[in-house]
């Protein structure tokens, strides 16, 4: 009979410790996040600071309404992290960043009075592949104004046998080009197809795809317009449900125990009063 080593014997599964919710459901990289944010000796303390700021499912308050996954909601959403950081900090007037979304490569130079804020993209667990969406928030983000240590290399539209960035393939993906040409694709193949596939698409008024990109430049307007985030509207629940007993002062305890003696006392005392009555 061959041996077999246990490789994971009960000494392993009581050491065995669970890890993080969102590094279990592959969404963050503690590990790497932890050497983002460590603070070296020569630094003098200066403050290091972790900032999520904006989400896509705030773009339907600027006009987009559908489609809120794609490499051109990313973006959208990396320039509306961009403005409001900035706006925070009093510096969007002097950052502007890049007014119009040409696709080319854009970092912020510094003025002569405030640096720029820098920041540094975390990717978390996201695989860095050229095009990646995480990379359109980044573009957006630099777009935005922020100073943020990149290269072109993984930007959609970079060319890895010319090893340089095609502006115009780069553009097109921020204006939701790639989308347009799928839709006219299924609409004149498989309307059928085109029909449920973009079903919200037309659901929302958008029957020409054509008109992608003006809506788009609608958006980034409004989101450097006004960039700050919205409180929400959410009302509290009226009735907060407990599922363990209320916690009592020392004043409430102390009426409830004499309360206690005070209804034991009498019970003592009522049936002392029928045993009197029992010997007569």
């Amino acid at each position: 009979m061959v041996f077999v080593k246990a490789q994971k014997s009960k000494a392993y599964f009581k050491r065995f410790q669970v890890k993080y919710k969102r590094r279990r459901e592959g969404k963050t990289d503690y590990r790497a996040r932890i050497r983002l944010i460590n603070q070296d000796k020569n630094k003098y303390n200066t403050p290091k600071y972790r900032f999520v700021t904006a989400y896509s499912h705030e773009l339907p308050r600027y006009g987009l309404k559908v489609g809120l996954t794609n490499y051109a909601a990313a973006y959208c959403t990396g320039l509306l992290l961009a403005r409001r950081v900035l706006k925070k900090l009093e510096m969007d007037e002097e950052y502007e960043g890049n007014v119009e979304a040409t696709g080319e490569d854009f970092s912020v130079e510094p003025t002569e009075t405030r640096r720029p804020f820098r920041a540094l993209l975390d990717v978390g667990l996201v695989r860095t592949t050229t095009g990646n969406r995480v990379f359109g928030a980044l573009k957006g983000a630099l777009d935005g104004g922020l100073d943020i240590p990149h290269s072109d290399k993984r930007f959609a539209g970079f060319s890895k046998d010319g090893k340089q960035l095609d502006a115009d393939v780069h553009r097109k993906y921020i204006f939701g080009g790639h989308v347009v040409a799928y839709m006219k694709t299924l609409m004149e193949e498989e309307p059928e197809k085109y029909q449920s596939h973009f079903s919200e698409y037309i659901k929302s008024g958008i029957d020409e795809p054509d008109g992608l990109e003006e809506m788009y430049k609608k958006v980034h307007a409004a989101i450097r317009a006004d960039p700050t985030p919205k409180k929400s509207e959410k009302e509290p629940p009226k009735v907060h449900k407990r599922y363990n007993l209320k916690k009592l002062t020392y004043e409430e305890r102390k009426a409830k125990l004499i309360e206690r003696l005070n209804a034991l006392n009498s019970a003592a005392g009522g049936d002392d009063d029928e045993d009197d009555e029992d010997d007569e």
